[in-house]
C-alpha cells in the first residue's frame, strides 16, 4: 500500500509539469514527508473518487455543494469524476489547496472517448483507418479540449480485444486483432499524454484484463480462458499501453478463471508490476 500513495501524490502534484520532472528526487522526498504526516483516514481519502453531481444531469450548477466542501476540507476526497468546467474545478481545487490540512490537489477525470467538444470518429472507426498518426492527433486534440475545461485524466483508451459481436462495447476498442489493437493503443496514449504539459491528459488503459472475452457477449460476465489466450490475445494492447508510458490502468469488472480482476495478484502484481515494471497506479471501475 505504501508504494501506491507516493505514485498517486506524484501524479497529483506534477500533473501540469513535463514528464521528465515526474520522478525528481526532490519531489519524491516531499511526497515521503507528506505521507508521514497523514492519518489513515487521509490516506484512504486520497483513494476516494466521487462522481460530481451524478444525479443532476443538465441542471448541474457551478456552485459547489456544502457536502463536497466539507469532505474536501477533511481530506476525504482524492479525485472527482465528471467535475467539468473551470468554474467548478477551479473552486474545488481552491478549497483543496487552501482549506484542507495537507493542501493536496485534487485530480479531475472523465470519459474522453471520441471527443470532448469536437466529435471525432469512434475508436473502432479510427482503428479501421490503419493510420496511427491520425489516431495520435485525434487523441491530442481531445486532450487539448478536455484540459481547457479543467480535466486532468481520461478513462481512455479502451484497449480490450473483442471477438464476440454480441458484446456491446466493441465500438470503444480497436477490434479483434492484438497487433492492430496494440498499435492504436500506443498512438492514443501518446496523443493523450504528450509531454504532460497543461494541454495534455493522463491516459488510462482499460479494462485490465480480458474484459472483451466475456462469455456469451454479456457485459460484466465471467471470462474463462487459457494462459496462452490471455497472453497472446488480450494482454498485448495493455503491454503496449505500458510501453507507451500510460500512467494509469483500470482493472476490469470481470473475473478471470474464477478470480476477480480487482483482486487478481497474478494480473496486478506478478504481470503488471513484476514482468512489465509498471510504476503508475491502478484504479477500480465505477464504484
Amino acid at each position: 500500500m505504501k508504494k501506491l500513495f507516493p505514485l498517486y501524490f506524484l501524479l497529483l502534484t506534477t500533473i501540469c509539469l513535463k514528464a521528465q520532472a515526474l520522478y525528481d528526487p526532490i519531489i519524491e522526498k516531499k511526497i515521503d514527508s507528506l505521507i508521514s504526516l497523514m492519518t489513515l483516514e487521509e490516506k484512504v481519502g486520497q483513494l476516494n473518487q466521487l462522481s460530481y453531481g451524478v444525479e443532476w444531469g443538465l441542471k448541474i450548477k457551478p456552485e459547489v455543494p456544502e457536502e463536497y466542501k466539507k469532505l474536501i476540507r477533511n481530506g476525504e476526497i482524492g479525485s472527482f469524476l465528471n467535475a467539468i468546467g473551470v468554474e467548478i474545478t477551479g473552486e474545488l481545487q481552491r478549497i483543496a489547496v487552501t482549506e484542507s490540512r495537507l493542501k493536496i490537489p485534487l485530480l479531475f477525470g472523465t470519459d474522453v472517448i471520441h471527443g470532448f467538444r469536437t466529435t471525432f470518429p469512434v475508436p473502432l472507426a479510427e482503428a479501421s483507418s490503419w493510420d496511427p498518426e491520425l489516431v495520435r492527433l485525434s487523441a491530442m486534440y481531445q486532450a487539448m479540449e478536455a484540459s481547457s475545461a479543467g480535466i486532468h485524466w481520461t478513462f481512455s483508451p479502451m484497449v480490450d480485444i473483442a471477438r464476440d459481436p454480441r458484446w456491446g462495447r466493441i465500438v470503444e476498442g480497436s477490434g479483434e486483432d492484438p497487433y492492430l489493437g496494440s498499435v492504436m493503443t500506443a498512438a492514443r496514449v501518446k496523443g493523450f499524454q504528450g509531454d504532460l504539459t497543461d494541454k495534455n491528459l493522463v491516459a488510462c488503459a482499460k479494462h485490465f484484463a480480458a474484459y472483451g472475452g466475456a462469455e456469451g457477449g454479456r457485459d460484466y460476465n465471467i471470462v474463462d480462458i487459457s494462459e496462452r489466450t490471455l497472453r497472446e490475445i488480450y494482454l498485448p494492447p495493455f503491454k503496449a499501453a505500458v510501453d507507451a508510458g500510460a500512467m494509469t490502468l483500470m482493472c476490469s469488472f470481470n473475473e478471470i478463471n474464477g478470480i476477480p480482476s480487482s483482486g487478481n495478484k497474478k494480473l496486478l502484481t506478478d504481470i503488471l508490476r513484476g514482468e512489465w515494471k509498471f510504476d503508475g497506479f491502478v484504479e477500480s471501475d465505477w464504484n
